[in-house]
């Protein structure tokens, strides 16, 4: 487990509405095909877990030991959890720092009437 977040509002992971909430976010075994010259453990899955069942996944961009070596940031010193929105608000970042690791995860908003409209 990476930690708990709380969406103040509806976004989009990986095409599956998450409604606003509190969710324990895990990560997974699984990796994404690293890009030129990217490390093998750039990128990796992780889930949102609520009420003990996979709501979503969503891929997030690991900083820190093992991760992206080209990345300009520390490695965090602590666990804690970020969500922001991004200016213009297109985008939700959540920040997990945990084990030495940044895990970025970013994610639209998700309108009221369905995904993908606005």
């Amino acid at each position: 487990m990476l930690g708990s977040v709380t969406l103040s509002i509806p976004v989009l992971a990986d095409g599956k509405r998450l409604a606003p909430g509190t969710y324990q976010v895990r990560l997974t075994e699984e990796v994404a095909k690293p890009g030129v010259g990217q490390s093998p453990n750039a990128e990796r899955y992780v889930e949102f877990v609520r009420g003990g069942s996979v709501a979503a996944r969503e891929l997030a961009t690991v900083i820190g030991p093992e991760g992206d070596p080209t990345a300009n940031s520390r490695a965090p010193t602590g666990d804690r959890v970020r969500v922001e929105r991004l200016r213009g608000g297109d985008y939700v970042r959540v920040r997990i720092d945990h084990g030495g690791r940044s895990y970025l995860i970013h994610m639209p908003p998700a309108s009221i009437s369905g995904p993908g409209g606005r």
